[in-house]
């Protein structure tokens, strides 16, 4: 309940009211604690389950680790989509398909994805303010 807590970024309370409402599966062991398990983790994350954004900035570690859980495996005879969910951020993998089948990554499996990147996508938001073009002073249209 912790781990999973920890994951869908909420409190053990709130993960034991949805299993108690039956939003999110989980069981008792013999010695009676509940858990939840990583499938029945990896089907709520992947549905249209969100967190609330965050007004505050959080703090990442430089090397851009992001633990999740993987939510999705797509294979073919060379190439493996894997997805994983790592709180509010959906993050894909593509690899080589002995890769995943040595890592034995499958939907409830807890991963971590280290992120290193030459590539950065800039976009602009839906409204913004025209920009001055360097050296005229005036904004583009």
């Amino acid at each position: 309940m912790g781990q999973a807590a920890e994951l869908l970024g909420v409190s053990v309370d709130t993960v034991r009211r949805w299993a108690d409402a039956g939003r999110l599966g989980a069981r008792r062991t013999e010695g009676g604690q509940r858990v939840v398990e990583g499938v029945s983790l990896a089907e709520f994350m992947s549905g249209h389950w969100h967190l609330p954004e965050h007004d505050e900035v959080i703090a990442q570690s430089a090397r851009n680790r992001f633990q999740g859980i993987v939510t999705r495996v797509i294979k073919d005879d060379i190439v493996a989509k894997v997805e994983l969910q790592a709180g509010p951020y959906r993050v894909v993998s593509l690899m080589t398909r002995e890769a995943a089948d040595e890592l034995q990554l499958a939907p409830g499996v807890m991963a971590v994805a280290a992120v290193k990147s030459t590539n950065v996508v800039v976009e602009l938001p839906p409204t913004h303010e025209p920009v001055a073009e360097p050296g005229r002073g005036e904004p583009r249209s």
